[in-house]
């Protein structure tokens, strides 16, 4: 193959490489904004029974603030919210046994034991309200970590964020 004709096969290749990449791009500026729209209600599932909770709703609930470590960040976070035990009792008329999460990234867990006055729904961080990047909407954290060594993130694996739904499992 000539010189010349390499160039032009390179050339070729390069522009169907870039329109891919320009329409991959296009894709994501069109979806992200779409995603962050629907990222602004909670979904709960109680059996047959399906609600959305606005984030607004959620903000004006949020009557706790307190500053901790956030092994995550590796630094003091202030943050807002509720007991999520409460929560609970408000949304579902009981505790349920486990819980089952759903994340915006589509991540998913079932888990049980929530009544347990230390989990807290977080809807704000340092002052503003949870976004996707920030790994909100919603966020479950611990309010007190006991005697957990909070340089191991490994104990903290039960912190459940960017929460999409929650569905109670009787």
């Amino acid at each position: 193959m000539t010189a010349a004709r390499l160039c032009v096969v390179f050339t070729q290749r390069f522009r169907k490489q870039v329109k891919a990449g320009f329409a991959s791009l296009l894709l994501l500026l069109i979806v992200f904004p779409l995603a962050s729209v629907h990222a602004q209600v909670l979904t709960l599932i109680n059996g047959d029974d399906t609600r959305q909770l606005p984030v607004a709703t959620l903000l004006q609930q949020a009557d706790a603030t307190f500053t901790l470590f956030d092994p995550y960040q590796g630094r003091d976070v202030e943050m807002r919210g509720f007991e999520f035990r409460d929560f609970l009792i408000e949304q579902f008329g009981d505790i349920p046994p486990e819980l089952h999460f759903t994340a915006w990234d589509d991540y998913s867990v079932t888990l049980g034991g929530w009544d347990d006055p230390n989990w807290f729904m977080i809807v704000e961080e340092d002052g503003e309200p949870l976004s996707l990047r920030s790994r909100g909407p919603f966020r479950l954290v611990e309010r007190d970590y006991g005697t957990r060594d909070v340089n191991s993130l490994r104990e903290f694996n039960d912190w459940v964020w960017m929460i999409r739904s929650i569905e109670a499992r009787w």
